[in-house]
């Protein structure tokens, strides 16, 4: 049998072959005195631990495919975003109307204004602004008419200025009645369109080449009427400018299918088209451009109708 441990920290053994160091029965206690139970919480804890870990490398590749998902989803909306293109409308005219409810005496009318046509075949007057570039038709009834404005806020501006002009004159003029009576917008689409097929698909369409070389599409909702043309150009008449717009928004889809390459002829008549529309621009505002008097003259009538209530009239 084995002798006591000795202070050294060395035992001879009986049979005298081989030492054992003093750590290694130490770690042979301690292998004694660990119970089976305490074996198992070790075992636990060490599975509770892989199992967290398993599960946290579980989440971490599910947010990474989450964030792939969305990084994805980013892309192909920008992708569609960018194969969307802008569609610019242009609002080449408003037409407004309002009453003076007063009665009118057009040939006092011609002699004493300015900028004025006496029509008297069509028994009307036309008085002209330089700013905003507008023109009225006036009828002695007291019902005018404007047009030439490219928002419904000019519209409304120049209508105040015609019925100021008035009561200068010495007529007891009261703005009544204004309303937004019609708006025409164009726009281009990015495309040609197959005409003949578009108007054989929808019923709506209404297309007579020896009369109008567009389609006639009428809509409900909105209400408007478009004509569309093969070069991808439509016109556009509505009550309103939020009304152009929704219609715009109709029809592109549908018109869409019909796509088409522009060919060189497509091309030329759209850039004289926008030549066109450049030099009228050009036009128009060398002709907003007043002179000293007149500019004087606008002020005093802008200073004039601050007061918007209608019995300042």
């Amino acid at each position: 049998m084995a002798t006591a441990v000795q202070k050294n920290g060395m035992k001879p053994l009986s049979n005298g072959n081989s030492l054992i160091g003093h750590h290694d029965v130490q770690e042979i206690q301690n292998i004694r005195e660990l119970s089976p139970y305490s074996i198992v919480e070790q075992c636990k804890e060490g599975y509770a631990e892989v199992e967290q870990c398993i599960e946290n490398y579980s989440n971490y590749e599910q947010k990474n495919i989450t964030v792939a998902d969305n990084t994805q989803q980013q892309i192909q909306t920008a992708e569609i975003t960018e194969s969307e293109p802008e569609i610019d409308i242009v609002i080449n005219n408003v037409v407004c109307s309002f009453s003076v409810r007063c009665h009118l005496n057009l040939r006092e009318i011609a002699l004493s204004g300015m900028n004025v046509e006496y029509r008297r075949e069509n028994g009307m007057i036309t008085m002209k602004l330089r700013r905003p570039y507008t023109t009225a038709s006036i009828w002695s009834s007291g019902k005018v008419t404007c047009t030439g404005a490219t928002s419904e806020d000019q519209a409304k501006v120049a209508a105040r200025r015609f019925a100021r002009c008035l009561q200068k004159l010495g007529f007891n003029v009261r703005f009544n009645n204004y309303r937004v009576v019609n708006v025409l917008g164009t726009c281009s689409m990015p495309f040609a369109i197959k005409i003949n097929s578009f108007s054989e698909r929808h019923k709506e369409a209404d297309y007579e080449p020896e009369l109008h070389p567009g389609v006639t599409y009428k809509l409900k909702v909105p209400k408007a009427t478009l004509k569309i043309f093969s070069t991808g150009s439509v016109t556009v008449t509505a009550p309103s400018v939020a009304d152009v717009q929704a219609a715009i928004e109709h029809i592109f889809p549908l018109v869409y299918e019909f796509r088409k390459e522009r060919t060189p002829e497509d091309l030329s008549l759209l850039q004289a088209a926008k030549k066109r529309r450049l030099s009228a621009a050009a036009v128009e505002e060398v002709c907003t451009i007043p002179s000293k008097a007149n500019e004087e003259e606008e002020v005093v009538v802008e200073e004039d109708s601050e007061c918007e209530t209608e019995e300042t009239w």
